[in-house]
């Protein structure tokens, strides 16, 4: 594994760095005459201490499918890391070749700009979750229905996440795109701070405007509505794809059939986030996912185990 040069970059940026355990190799399995079994046994072990690093940026939704494959590559017997970063570092790290790559790649609209940038020096091995969404979200007691009907609506104030985000980015487009907007503000914090206090003004039942995406646990939390967008400012339902670094698939093929494989549905996301959101750490909550849904999880690794 290469050095992380970028670490130093992401520290100095005032992010936390968090290692995932590492998984220990698979347990004594008993001994077996049959060839299929024993070529089972030598892959097995042949993987073990391998080392695989992953990349995402701290949404909710991205911890969710990081740490799920994470311990989908775990239990196959890789050493694995999970490294949480800005989002232009994440994308500079697996086009570089210093992560091994990602499964937080939001397309066409939200991660546009690193696309951009970065695309063309990795592997896009395609979405693993299909009708993801952005735009503005409210409470449903609120009264408007549309971004064109806001008018002084939460002190003309939208709560929004981290600066350089794409929902952020594109709701100060919005700003501009909706002449009753003019005097708005999109006013950025974090995900989480974003996520309290949308919690505080629900339960108040105040009036707030969020910049929100869809897969998301607040959505099965509170009764949420989008705003709708005649201007088209949000644009179209996105994907979530898996990019890699170039390589990979040489360097460690297992890694990368599962990395490619990986695919799953809104409602696996949000079940993941749910849990994690009542207070189960993102690793627990990976694998009771994983232990609960092997159906799945053997699409992913047909042939490795």
């Amino acid at each position: 594994m290469f050095k992380l040069n970028w670490k130093r970059l992401s520290v100095a940026a005032g992010l936390s760095l968090s290692l995932f355990a590492a998984g220990c190799g698979a347990a004594e399995e008993e001994t077996d005459t049959d060839t299929g079994s024993e070529e089972g046994t030598e892959q097995s072990a042949s993987l073990e201490g391998q080392e695989i690093e992953l990349a995402y940026v701290e949404w909710d939704t991205e911890i969710a499918s990081t740490h799920v494959v994470g311990k989908v590559l775990e239990d196959l017997g890789y050493d694995v890391e999970l490294t949480p970063l800005d989002n232009a570092v994440m994308w500079e790290a697996v086009s570089s070749g210093e992560a091994d790559g990602m499964v937080a790649a939001w397309l066409p609209g939200t991660h546009e700009a690193q696309y951009a940038e970065y695309g063309d020096q990795m592997v896009d091995l395609g979405s693993n979750l299909e009708g993801a969404a952005i735009g503005l979200v409210v409470p449903t007691y609120m009264d408007a229905d549309s971004i064109a009907d806001l008018t002084e609506e939460a002190g003309q104030t939208i709560t929004g996440i981290e600066p350089g985000a794409g929902v952020v980015a594109t709701a100060e487009q919005a700003l501009e795109d909706y002449e009753n907007l003019e005097g708005w503000e999109v006013q950025t914090s974090s995900s989480g701070a974003m996520a309290t206090a949308l919690g505080q003004a629900y339960e108040n039942e105040e009036e707030i405007i969020v910049t929100g995406w869809s897969p998301h646990w607040k959505f099965g939390k509170y009764d949420l509505k989008y705003l709708e967008d005649p201007e088209g400012s949000f644009g179209e339902a996105e994907v979530i794809n898996t990019m890699v670094r170039k390589g990979l698939e040489q360097d460690a093929p297992e890694a990368y059939q599962v990395l490619d494989n990986f695919y799953w549905e809104t409602e696996d996301m949000e079940e993941v986030m749910l849990a994690i959101q009542d207070g189960t750490s993102p690793e627990d909550a990976a694998a009771t996912w994983v232990e609960e849904n092997q159906d799945k999880v053997a699409e992913w690794t047909e042939g490795i185990e």
